[in-house]
């Protein structure tokens, strides 16, 4: 009966820790949403933790949980004596995953889409321009993978992205520069939300899947023209595909 008892209690036990963080993110999603919908516009203060327990229907613990995650964010500031207040839009992280998902449909309202594409438009042309001239031969048979990954997932938006961000990512390492290796990594979690917003807002991603496989090539033949021009028309897409993700994002808000 003893062991029985223990084991129970193991079990009872696991079941809380699993539940908590689930809920606590639930939470920490709500607060945001509502601080990305003016709900709590930057500068506000939030309601008193009393306030928010009966607007969430949680914990005290719980909100204080979600909010240090929103301060780890840059969504608000604690401030003893003075309480919680929502911080001023540039001092958000947006490049945060979990940011990214969730500002869902008011992620228009930042531009953050059109954004990530200029960062694009002034990096990846030189950084394919590079890499035609510094890539291992272990690159671009990686970036050969991702191409294929991709051309065999065409009907498959999600598979389609994983391997698209992939490529992308794989192209600013293989241009062997620092700095585009640390944006790369910067950027991962909203390029990958670019990505998806347009690979599940277009039809037809056989253009895509040719100007990549062409950029492949043009790594192998060692030909940074080549390359740039490859990467320049991969953006040109994207511009197209930008528009059909923001319209699709409009729709849903």
């Amino acid at each position: 009966m003893k062991l029985e008892s223990e084991g129970q209690s193991r079990a009872e036990s696991s079941t809380s820790s699993e539940r908590r963080p689930r809920v606590r993110r639930n939470v920490t999603a709500a607060i945001a949403q509502d601080i990305f919908a003016d709900r709590y516009p930057s500068g506000s203060p939030l309601p008193r933790e009393n306030d928010l327990c009966e607007l969430y229907g949680v914990s005290r613990t719980v909100i204080r949980e979600s909010l240090k995650v929103l301060e780890s964010k840059g969504l608000v500031r604690g401030k003893p004596r003075v309480g919680t207040t929502v911080c001023d839009r540039d001092e958000w992280n947006i490049l945060d995953a979990e940011v990214l998902d969730w500002m869902g449909p008011y992620i228009k309202d930042f531009d953050l889409l059109g954004c990530i594409l200029e960062a694009r438009r002034t990096i990846e042309p030189a950084a394919a321009e590079y890499a035609a001239e510094r890539a291992s031969a272990q690159e671009i048979a990686d970036l050969d993978k991702a191409w294929r990954q991709m051309r065999d997932s065409a009907g498959e938006p999600e598979s389609f992205t994983d391997a698209d961000v992939m490529f992308h990512t794989v192209l600013l390492t293989a241009s062997h520069n620092q700095v585009f290796r640390r944006l790369s990594s910067a950027i991962h979690a909203a390029l990958k939300y670019a990505l998806h917003a347009s690979n599940i807002a277009v039809e037809n991603r056989e253009d895509a899947v040719l100007v990549h496989g062409e950029l492949v090539e043009a790594l192998r033949m060692r030909d940074k023209a080549g390359a740039r021009e490859c990467a320049n028309r991969m953006l040109d897409l994207a511009v197209r595909d930008l528009a059909a993700a923001e319209k699709a994002i409009g729709r849903t808000k």
